[in-house]
């Protein structure tokens, strides 16, 4: 009688719910893995240097993490209403709880979403079961399509932190070359003097031909007072010229540099000046171009990367029904209860003998 209360009776009701109650249950396969490939540059294949894509096993396991995580499943039910799918008042045992939160439906997911990882070989194999074969395919093309989604996301972050440092070098030196040629514009338009380099080489072209002059007028003064008479206008005249060309003279060198040093528009001063600005104008465009060719080779680089989903097995469309295992479900019950009753006998035979 124990016997029959014990294990046929809850058997019997096991058995009935699955062959009379529950409803059948379709399985849609998928299997893929994230490939990352590399594109071999014009050097690399110049030189005999090839790259296969290979799998990459963290983004593989962040995947495997990520189908059983919070956003995928919100981001399903946004899309396909998962309380539609499976809400299922007629099995309550195997249908999701009606009116279920977000946490409820996320420890469903994991009843019906299967993930199998072989680290090993890299590769995700999926099993999504749904009441009908249509729902089973349609959650797991989902599936696959949010994994593309956040592969590419990835993708594209792991490109902005290859290019995000020398992106914010060539910024800065794009800055200080602007200043440099701010600079530049800002002394000439206070001098008037595009080039003191150049209007300097005039200025002593001008000077040597004062000096030439010089040396001309010291000379016609002296052949006039071996000639002349004391007194004569000839030698008044000569000697202003020469006072002149020297007064001219001292002010030109006066404007190459001052002994006092008090003169802000002293040549010496401007040319000074303006070779430091030269030189700031031309480092920083050395460092503009070493930024912008370090930029452009890590966009290269970043460029020649890419992850991708790749599926080696699209999602399936069951024919026939899969799930429940009926025959599995009641042959473990079966082996439970009787397993569970010959305990409680054994139990029982054994405190009866201690009496």
């Amino acid at each position: 009688m124990f016997f029959l209360l014990w294990v046929v009776a809850p058997l019997a009701g096991v058995v009935g719910y699955l062959y009379w109650v529950a409803h059948d249950q379709y399985a849609s396969y998928v299997g893929f893995t994230v490939r990352s490939e590399e594109v071999s540059s014009g050097i690399d294949i110049l030189g005999g240097i090839t790259d296969l894509s290979s799998s990459s096993t963290s983004d593989t396991e962040i995947l495997y993490k990520f189908i059983s995580s919070r956003q995928m499943v919100e981001a399903v039910n946004r899309d396909l209403d998962l309380a539609s799918i499976y809400e299922n008042p007629d099995d309550p045992l195997f249908g999701m709880p009606p009116n279920g939160t977000i946490e409820d439906i996320q420890a469903y997911w994991r009843r019906v979403v299967k993930v199998y990882y072989d680290t090993r070989s890299g590769l995700l194999e999926l099993r999504v079961v749904a009441f009908t074969p249509e729902d089973a395919q349609r959650i797991a093309q989902h599936i696959v399509s949010e994994s593309t989604s956040i592969i590419n996301e990835l993708t594209a972050i792991a490109r902005e932190d290859t290019t995000r440092y020398a992106r914010e070098v060539l910024d800065r030196t794009i800055e200080r070359l602007k200043e440099a040629r701010q600079a530049i514009n800002t002394f000439r338009a206070r001098t008037q003097i595009v080039d003191p380099l150049a209007d300097t080489q005039g200025h002593l072209g001008l000077l040597n031909n004062l000096q030439t002059q010089l040396a001309m007028a010291l000379i016609e003064l002296d052949m006039v007072r071996q000639t002349a008479r004391s007194g004569d206008p000839r030698i008044t005249q000569g000697e202003r010229k020469v006072q002149v060309i020297e007064e001219r003279i001292s002010e030109e060198r006066n404007r190459f540099g001052s002994e006092t040093e008090s003169e802000d528009d002293t040549y010496s001063r401007l040319v000074g000046e303006y070779e430091e600005l030269a030189v700031e104008l031309e480092f920083a465009n050395s460092s503009y171009l070493s930024a912008l060719a370090a930029y452009d080779s890590a966009l290269a680089e970043a460029q020649r990367k890419s992850r991708y989903v790749a599926a080696y097995q699209d999602p399936t469309l069951a024919q026939s029904a899969e799930y429940p295992q009926r025959f599995l479900i009641s042959a473990l019950a079966f082996g439970a209860l009787t397993l569970s009753f010959m305990i409680l006998c054994l139990v029982y035979y054994s405190l009866r003998d201690r009496r």
